[in-house]
């Protein structure tokens, strides 16, 4: 699947607007990332929302994912 990542994520991967991973679920894809690539670790523990076809989750990790979803990561926004 095609995930495409916020400008602050895309120099975590190497300077790509969009990558590939197949995960069958939120954590699964977080694990995959951070495993294919190390730097985006600092991001991960910060906090990632994953918006998946408009809906945005920041804690479902459990949460599966269509095979067809359109899936775009962004640093999580903190509010008060």
């Amino acid at each position: 699947m095609k995930i495409s990542l916020s400008p602050t994520l895309q120099a975590a991967a190497n300077g790509e607007e969009s990558i590939s991973i197949v995960a069958a679920t939120i954590g699964q894809l977080l694990s995959k990332l951070e495993a294919q690539y190390p730097n985006m670790s600092q991001h991960l523990e910060a906090g990632i929302a994953v918006a998946i076809d408009g809906q945005i989750y920041r804690d479902d990790w459990g949460k599966e994912i269509p095979t067809d979803a359109e899936i775009y990561l962004l640093p999580r926004i903190q509010g008060g």
